[in-house]
């Protein structure tokens, strides 16, 4: 960390699917096109078509347009299905800006428990506390979609 940079903490965020980790970790991410709100949280808006998750370490995670266009949100660091993924997450900017996603998943009860942790923000020095509250709030409302996706 260099002198202009302050440790600013990770966001942290927990739902729980009615599902199995393997079916949990598939619509996270093969199926992320079907729940991920993209009229709201995308690149692209109402031209994306599709979000794709190149399955392996230093595989993209991008959206197509339906102008022949693609956004990329970032790239897998760390591939481990069903279990958990790492990934840059930098949405239309450049992979100089990533912050870092990781998520995991493990059986909980009868269902699956998810954790999110989205940290790095000290990259981005006086700007960092905004960044990372908007996030706070964004992640609130796209795990909900998750959610609702999986238990209904």
């Amino acid at each position: 960390m260099n002198s202009t940079q302050t440790a600013v903490d990770a966001i942290h965020k927990t739902v729980l699917v009615k599902c199995d980790p393997e079916q949990a970790f598939r619509v996270f991410t093969r199926e992320i096109g079907s729940w991920w709100p993209l009229q709201r949280y995308s690149i692209g808006e109402d031209k994306v078509t599709e979000v794709v998750f190149e399955e392996q370490a230093g595989g993209r995670i991008l959206e197509r347009h339906s102008d022949g266009g693609e956004g990329e949100w970032g790239r897998v660091l760390e591939w481990e299905p069903p279990r958990r993924f790492v990934m840059s997450w930098y949405p239309g900017n450049e992979p100089a800006d990533a912050t870092e996603l990781e998520v995991r998943f493990a059986p909980e009860g009868e269902g699956t428990r998810v954790d999110l942790d989205h940290r790095g923000w000290e990259r981005f020095a006086e700007q960092a506390a905004e960044r990372r509250s908007g996030y706070d709030s964004g992640w609130n409302e796209v795990l909900g979609y998750y959610e609702r996706a999986l238990n209904g």
